[in-house]
């Protein structure tokens, strides 16, 4: 009797490179989120946190529906309404752990996703798109009229150190409710990237891209859209619980229209169809918030204009900036780039101050009390009855406006000559 020799490889178990470079970022931003809180340790800062990790829960889930599937929503703020709703709810009975709390939110999200997607999803674009917007205008007046569940006006409100203490935590700092809506934040990016990897993921790009193709193909559009609403809806859902977490109040605000309309307009600042698009978006979007928020009463403004320029100029959002200059990295041209962008920025930096001060100028000389003519503007105190200052304003802004228009085909001739190919790196 022979004996077969045993084989001297042994059970693979250790991470290949490309594994390793694909967890590698998740690694970090697990790492980024635990050392946050010893970064930034004021209570305000912590907040912000909470807000800007709850928004990239949001984004994320809204660009399922745009940016994977194709289909532009006007009501996505529904199902995280709802789910807060509900969530708030369920917290006032006691009886559930606040890290489980999210579950019950994306669950009934889930839910009413699947009712509302089960007739919205047989059409997309412009029909979907209407759906989406009469059925977020209903919920919305439902708001208000069903007090039992929404509360009206004043909203629900709830107690989040009632609920049973989990590991001994009540999550009464705003730390432990950090690292609770951070921990949730992880786990719904990691899940929601794993789902753009499944056959429905992909199949949700084939149906935006040409859906008669992806019929022809024998998948159904309908079904496939279908799994990406309740997807979508689901992680909403979760976004929603954590609003209720951590504000531990309601209202109809968190799922009207306007809520719906500052999700499309973080999605598409941060890049429609890029995965860390909505996520870059979130964290720029909170940051301006809170800080122009603070220094201004036009900050909504500033932010149309920004949402509006980068509809003109990038509509690939920020991240599509970013991949823009992917070329000119790869062929070691980048530095022929940042002469021209330093003088380029340089320009429009200022005069963006300066059409800003004209702004301020304005609306203070249009709504301040009668016998109230100065200002604090830049820590100097400016007479706005005065001709100086709006000619000063005026005149940088115009001024700057010309100088970007000269060195604009500078620009244009450097990034033609940093995505030029060297010689010899292409194939012969």
């Amino acid at each position: 009797m022979t004996i077969a020799p045993t084989s001297d490889r042994q059970p693979q178990d250790t991470l290949t490179g490309s594994q390793w470079r694909a967890a590698l970022p998740w690694l970090i931003a697990f790492a980024l989120l635990l050392a946050l809180p010893f970064v930034f340790r004021s209570s305000s800062a912590i907040t912000v946190m909470n807000q800007m990790a709850i928004t990239v829960i949001f984004a994320l889930s809204y660009n399922m529906l745009l940016g994977q599937g194709g289909m532009l929503s006007f009501g996505h703020a529904v199902y995280m309404g709802l789910g807060g709703f509900f969530a708030v709810h369920v917290m006032n009975t006691l009886l559930v752990p606040l890290p489980l709390l999210p579950l019950f939110g994306g669950l009934f999200g889930l839910i009413f996703a699947i009712i509302v997607g089960a007739f919205s999803t047989r059409r997309a674009g412009t029909v979907f798109a209407m759906i989406s917007l009469g059925v977020g205008e209903l919920v919305a007046a439902s708001s208000i009229i069903i007090v039992s569940f929404f509360g009206g006006e004043a909203g629900v409100k709830g107690d989040r150190t009632e609920a049973p203490a989990f590991l001994g935590i009540n999550f009464a700092s705003q730390t432990q409710v950090y690292y609770l809506i951070a921990a949730w934040m992880f786990l719904s990016a990691l899940a929601m990237y794993l789902f753009t990897r499944t056959p429905a993921g992909r199949m949700a790009n084939a149906v935006r891209d040409n859906e008669e193709r992806a019929e022809f193909l024998g998948y159904s559009q309908r079904t496939v859209r279908f799994m990406s609403f309740c997807a979508a809806g689901f992680f909403a859902g979760i976004a929603g619980a954590l609003i209720a977490i951590n504000f531990e109040i309601l209202t109809e605000e968190n799922l009207n229209l306007t809520s719906s309309g500052v999700i499309l307009l973080v999605t598409f600042l941060g890049g429609v169809g890029f995965f860390i698009g909505p996520i870059v978006g979130a964290v720029a979007f909170t940051l301006l918030q809170s800080v122009l928020s603070l220094q201004t009463d036009l900050w909504q403004l500033y932010v149309g204009l920004l949402f509006l320029l980068a509809v003109m100029f990038f509509p690939g959002g920020l991240t599509g900036v970013l991949a823009m200059h992917g070329p000119a990295w790869r062929h070691g041209k980048l530095g022929l780039l940042t002469v021209p962008y330093l003088k380029l920025t340089a320009v429009v930096v200022t005069g963006i101050l300066a059409a800003a001060c004209f702004l301020e100028i304005l609306f203070h000389v249009r709504h301040a009390s009668v016998g109230e003519n100065t200002m604090r503007l830049f820590k100097l105190t400016i007479d706005t009855h005065a001709v100086w200052p709006w000619l000063a304003t005026g005149g940088v802004a115009l001024i700057c406006l010309a100088l970007a228009n000269r060195l604009a085909p500078d620009v244009k001739a450097a990034w033609d000559a940093a995505n030029l190919p060297a010689k010899g790196s292409a194939r012969r």
